[in-house]
């Protein structure tokens, strides 16, 4: 079967994301690529932060900024500021697996970092 993308379909776009089996069916399916799998979380409400529409994660080495953030958006509604937990990669050595999932990045969200030292991730943009 071909897999195609419908809103990429919709909008005149190349829309072909590949084949799936069965292999010898020429029949189309529909998929979602991946432009459009991130405008669609783009637009979702985050589940983790209800009501948060835009979430400053700073990093860890930039406490004072961090500090300074927290003070001046304090009051402003639906912003939430917060410092990143992350610790670099939790495994010391490397061990063999049969699929290697490391390489994936899980976040669902990907924010746009700042050279400033935060990250901007915003939620149910309109």
């Amino acid at each position: 079967m071909i897999v195609t993308c419908a809103w990429c379909q919709n909008e005149g776009m190349p829309a072909t994301l590949g084949e799936r089996a069965p292999l010898d069916n020429p029949a189309e399916t529909h998929g979602i690529c991946r432009r459009h799998t991130l405008d669609l979380l783009d637009r979702m409400p985050s589940r983790s932060f209800p009501g948060v529409r835009l979430l400053l994660v700073v990093s860890a080495k930039e406490t004072a900024l961090y500090e300074h953030l927290q003070r001046e958006l304090a009051g402003v509604s639906g912003v939430k500021v917060m410092l990143d937990r992350r610790r670099g990669d939790r495994r010391a050595e490397e061990q063999v697996v049969a699929d290697e999932h490391r390489g994936l990045d899980r976040r669902i969200r990907q924010g746009e970092v700042s050279a400033l030292g935060y990250t901007i991730i915003r939620f149910g943009r309109d």
